[in-house]
C-alpha cells in the first residue's frame, strides 16, 4: 500500500476536503477512501491528523426520517436520566461524574 500524501495545516489543495467539511458542504464520503492528510502541529503530544476524501466522489447526506428522529430523542433523553435516583436530571449528565450533580456530591 503507498503511503497517503501529507499537507500541511491550511494548505490541501482544491477538491478535498474533511469530513466536517463535508457535512458543511451537506456531503458524506459514501464509502471512498481516505485519498490524503492533512496535519495540524501541536507542540506537546505531537501533530493532529485529519483526513482528506475527494469532494467531487462525495455523496448527499442522507435525510432524517421520523423514525430516525424518534431513535435520537430516545438515545437524547437516555443521557438525561440518572442511574442512581432514576429522575430526568434536565441535562446531559457528565460521564465523569456518572451520575446527576445531586447524588455525586453525596457520595
Amino acid at each position: 500500500m503507498a503511503a497517503l500524501p501529507v499537507y500541511p495545516w491550511r494548505l490541501a489543495p482544491d477538491g478535498l476536503a474533511t469530513r466536517r467539511q463535508l457535512r458543511a458542504m451537506e456531503l458524506r464520503p459514501g464509502g471512498q477512501d481516505v485519498v490524503a492528510e492533512l496535519q495540524r502541529p501541536r507542540r506537546r503530544r505531537g501533530p493532529l491528523v485529519a483526513y482528506l476524501y475527494r469532494v467531487d466522489a462525495a455523496k448527499p447526506v442522507r435525510p432524517m426520517t421520523p423514525r430516525r428522529w424518534a431513535a435520537l430523542a430516545k438515545a437524547n433523553t437516555a443521557r438525561r436520566i440518572c442511574p442512581e435516583c432514576r429522575r430526568d436530571a434536565g441535562y446531559v449528565i457528565p460521564t465523569s461524574l456518572g451520575a446527576c450533580v445531586p447524588c455525586a456530591d453525596s457520595n
